[in-house]
């Protein structure tokens, strides 16, 4: 297995997108046309591949100058623990060195790993959203 890396949004498709999203269970992988939009639309975007297959992808949401969001970080559960996630976060911290705040809404299984590449919880802060999806 050879991964490799790109931060070329074109070589993403809906049909790939919507196989990595239900692959993790998350209800956004029914609306493949609005993540190859919101992919589009996004700052910044890493992706994980075997092959021709979408295994992995983080994106970012910025002002361009001071904050950046990472909203969605998924990897396929058939490679995960093989440090995709540490390699592709590891890209998207090296585009937003320097920015004075980078931001991640993290659920509590996935905390310990978000910890491990230097994200702190942030004291008197709650995450609040809201979604049609929940």
């Amino acid at each position: 297995m050879r991964i490799s890396y790109t931060t070329d949004i074109e070589t993403i498709t809906q049909e790939g997108l919507q196989d990595l999203f239900l692959s993790v269970k998350w209800e956004s992988g029914h609306f493949p046309s609005e993540l190859l939009k919101a992919m589009r639309g996004s700052h910044f975007v890493v992706t994980a591949w075997d092959g021709d297959k979408l295994i992995g992808l983080i994106n970012a949401l910025s002002d361009g100058v001071l904050t950046a969001y990472f909203h969605y970080m998924l990897i396929n559960p058939g490679y995960q623990g093989k440090g995709i996630g540490k390699e592709m976060m590891a890209l998207m911290l090296d585009k937003y060195q320097g920015y004075e705040t980078k931001v991640l809404v993290a659920y509590p299984n996935v905390v310990e790993f978000y910890g491990k590449l230097g994200f702190k919880t942030a004291a008197g802060t709650t995450p609040m959203f809201i979604s049609d999806l929940i």
